[in-house]
């Protein structure tokens, strides 16, 4: 089945930004989808309740790996509040859309998302759920 990509997608798949890990990072979180096979795993450095960097290793197809990308492109320098708004809707609409099959992609990285954030609250001491939800 053949997909029709923007060049947004595309361009973060070639050149995704953001690759890797954080030593110590404060916060780490990985979801992934069981039906396709991806997995993203997420490491945010916070200070003063910012995030200052945020890196991924995603394990997937280019609608992952372009997701992954592009949502921590829009979260690195935010507080973890307004990190905590993005939605998977956000991240398409800055990738100029995602086909329908692949729309599950810019969930798994706004859960990503969630998950290391749930994470590093856990490690500061805080329980995360009144916070960030069931994750």
């Amino acid at each position: 089945m053949a997909f029709t990509y923007s060049e947004k997608v595309m361009d973060h798949f070639a050149n995704p930004r953001n690759v890797g890990e954080i030593e110590n990072a404060d916060g780490i979180g990985e979801v992934g989808n069981s039906k396709c096979g991806d997995i993203m795993k997420m490491y945010l450095k916070v200070e003063d309740n910012t995030i200052t960097d945020v890196k991924f290793k995603t394990f997937g197809c280019g609608a992952a790996i372009a997701t992954s990308s592009m949502a921590t492109e829009l979260i690195k320098g935010k507080t973890i509040d307004e990190a905590l708004k993005l939605t998977n809707k956000a991240v398409m609409e800055a990738l100029d859309g995602l086909p329908p099959v692949k729309v599950h992609c810019s969930v798994l990285a706004e859960e990503a998302i969630k998950s290391a954030v749930s994470d590093y609250y856990t490690r500061q001491g805080i329980d995360p759920e009144p916070i960030v939800g069931k994750v």
